[in-house]
Parts: C-alpha cells; sequence; structure tokens
C-alpha cells in the first residue's frame, strides 16, 4: 500500500463504515458509521463504559476494528495507521506527563520524541500559545487540574497535527479552566485542525459542530446540535409553583408525561405526545395553581429520553 494519502472525500476528515469491536468475547462497539468534515469539533456523549473512547481510537487507526472499514486523514484505517497516528495529538483523559520535570522540560522532551528539528522553539511556541510561559519552570506535578489539562494539550499539539482526540478532557476541572480550553479548541478548529471529543457535560457539547451519542456502543443520534434536538419530536413545559413536590405528584403517571426534572422551585416537564402533555398539564397546573408554559427541550432532556427509550426497547 502506498503512503500516499488518498484524496479527501467531500471534505470528509473521517469516514468509516460499520465499524465494530469486541474484546474477550464481548461487544463494545456495533457497527458504527460516521462522518465527520475537516475543522469540526464532533462531540461523542454517553455513559461510562459505553464504547465512546474505543470507538475514538478506531476512528483515527489507533485501534483496529474487528469489522469495518474508513478513511481518516485520507488514510486507510485498517492499513495506514501509523501515517494516521503521525498527524494525530491523543490527549487521554488521565493525566500521562512527568510530574518531576517542569512544564518546559516536558514539552522540550516531548518534541524530541516527535523528532522536532528544533525542540527548544517547538516547546517554546506551545508555551506561549497555551499561556504557560510565566509557569515554564514550575514542576508539572505541582499544577492544579485546569493547568495540567493546559499542559496535556500543548504537548499534543507540538508536532502541528490535523487531528485532536481528546479523551473527557477536562474531567474535574473548574468552569473558568473548561472554558478557556473550549475557546482553544474552537481557535484549533477554526484553523482547520479536527477535533473528536467525549464529554459527559451538555454545556460542552452545545459547543460542538456535530454530536453523537453512544448507548452500549450504538451510535443512537448523530448530527448538529439542533437537529438532534429537532428529530426527539420532544415537547418540554416550564411548571412555577410554590410546591413542586406536590405538583410532580400529581402529574406523575399522568398521560404524555415521560419525564418529569425539578429545578428549585420549578418542575421541567417533557414527553412526545404533545396533545396529552399539553392536557394533563393543562389539568394540574389550573387544580394546582401553578403557572405552566412552554419551553425549548435542552439537550440532557433529549438525551435522557433517548436512553430511556433504548432502555424500554432493549427490555422488551
Amino acid at each position: 500500500m502506498s503512503a500516499q494519502a488518498a484524496e479527501p472525500k467531500n471534505g470528509l476528515a473521517i469516514s468509516v463504515h460499520g465499524l465494530t469491536k469486541s474484546f474477550k468475547g464481548r461487544e463494545v462497539v456495533h457497527g458504527c458509521s460516521i462522518d465527520v468534515p475537516y475543522g469540526a469539533i464532533y462531540g461523542f456523549l454517553g455513559p461510562n463504559g459505553t464504547g465512546k473512547t474505543t470507538t475514538i481510537r478506531m476512528l483515527c487507526g489507533l485501534l483496529k476494528p474487528d469489522s469495518g472499514t474508513g478513511v481518516c486523514l485520507g488514510y486507510n484505517i485498517l492499513t495506514q495507521s501509523a501515517l494516521i497516528k503521525r498527524q494525530t495529538g491523543y490527549m487521554p483523559q488521565k493525566f500521562g506527563l512527568y510530574d518531576d520535570l517542569t512544564i518546559r522540560e516536558n514539552l522540550e522532551f516531548i518534541a524530541r520524541l516527535y523528532e522536532m528539528p528544533d525542540a527548544r522553539a517547538t516547546a517554546r511556541d506551545a508555551l506561549h500559545r497555551l499561556g504557560l510561559e510565566h509557569r515554564q519552570n514550575q514542576l508539572a506535578g505541582e499544577l492544579s487540574g485546569g493547568w495540567k489539562q493546559r499542559l496535556s494539550l500543548a504537548a499534543c499539539i507540538l508536532h502541528k497535527p490535523k487531528l485532536l482526540l481528546l479523551d473527557e478532557p477536562t474531567a474535574g476541572v473548574d468552569p473558568k479552566a473548561r472554558r478557556e480550553f473550549w475557546d482553544e479548541i474552537h481557535a484549533f478548529a477554526a484553523q482547520g485542525v479536527t477535533v473528536l471529543v467525549s464529554t459527559h457535560y451538555m454545556d460542552e457539547a452545545e459547543r460542538c459542530h456535530l454530536i453523537g451519542y453512544l448507548l452500549n456502543g450504538r451510535l443512537l443520534v448523530h448530527g448538529r446540535v439542533n437537529e438532534v434536538i429537532a428529530q426527539s419530536h420532544l415537547s418540554t413545559w416550564r411548571i412555577i409553583t410554590d410546591d413542586p413536590d406536590r405538583v410532580k405528584r400529581a402529574l406523575q403517571g399522568k398521560p404524555g408525561v415521560e419525564m418529569i426534572t425539578s429545578f428549585g422551585t420549578q418542575l421541567h416537564v417533557a414527553g412526545t405526545d404533545i396533545e396529552k402533555l399539553s392536557a394533563s398539564i393543562a389539568d394540574v397546573s389550573v387544580r394546582l395553581g401553578a403557572k405552566a408554559e412552554p419551553m425549548p427541550p435542552s439537550l440532557e432532556d433529549v438525551f435522557i429520553h433517548t436512553m430511556t427509550e433504548a432502555h424500554m426497547e432493549a427490555e422488551q
């Protein structure tokens, strides 16, 4: 097989079909098919152990699927994985750099592993890009979670990859650091870098260009956030009341009521049968003196509904 990359297919950085993977006889990913354009941020969501990391690794050739085909960055994921790896930056969930080296020493060491022509200059550029210059002589082991996150991102961009793989990169990081991290992700995407990221945070998912929800190794939904929400056909209402527990009890089991979520003195009530849901909410609101108003469904509402439906189908 030639080392020459194939021509990009319709501007797609990744185009795979039917990827399946099992470990010790247990199927972890089943029939995953996905297309990701160059410069897109694709977010993978789903419960722990549902195949997100395994899927990401197969998409870019880091893990060979049992079946399925596809290309990543123009290279065949089955036969040219080594070429894909050279253009990929991987940031694992767990901090993997050396605690007893400084920030600068870590970056210079990684730059040498990448065989960069000038390791010092490469590290210096990354320090500047990620705002690490004033901490460059601090030991990595002394950093907070947010600064370790920045260092990890700096390390995986040293070789100027075309693809970034970020495995739950902001787990345990404060909101300010998370926001700054996502600003960096969008800056890379604006320069044409493709990003695959797994996350549990709905606000982060909404910052992705495309999202996919995995459950038990199956890609249940896929698309832009607004498309995913629209395809759910979910209707959501906000109920404001001084006694949310009483209203919640009154709504439980009513026709059309599929989900009830408490938010302080408010309840969010959702379902897919708009007529039955509206009638039930109107009845309870009038009887108990609550105020009800329709609201757009959130991404969290959609995923909880999707997961509940999937579990019900599996039980049947």
